[in-house]
């Protein structure tokens, strides 16, 4: 088998999630869509746009990314407890 230094690709398998949210973060979310088109002058729709919004939030999360890493970490040593932290701890 050849070593080749591109590893093998994730599953990019698209999974749809659907979500109610208020009717306050509907109107803030469709806000943001209109600045996005005056910024960039393209326009998105907030279904869009979700999906970027989300992953901006989690990788700006320093204590998800933390427990996250340490799970990981966890996960590749046998014989060692997954533990994650409370959820009043930061």
């Amino acid at each position: 088998m050849a070593n080749l230094k591109l590893g093998k690709l994730p599953d990019r398998t698209p999974s749809k999630i659907t979500i109610t949210v208020s009717a306050g973060l509907s109107q803030v979310l469709q806000e943001y869509a209109a600045l996005y088109r005056d910024t960039y002058g393209e326009s998105e729709t907030v279904a869009e746009l979700i999906p970027f919004i989300l992953a901006g939030f989690l990788e700006g999360d320093r204590a998800f990314a933390k427990a996250r890493k340490e799970a990981l970490q966890a996960a590749r040593m046998p014989g060692k407890p997954r533990r994650l932290p409370d959820s009043n701890s930061e």
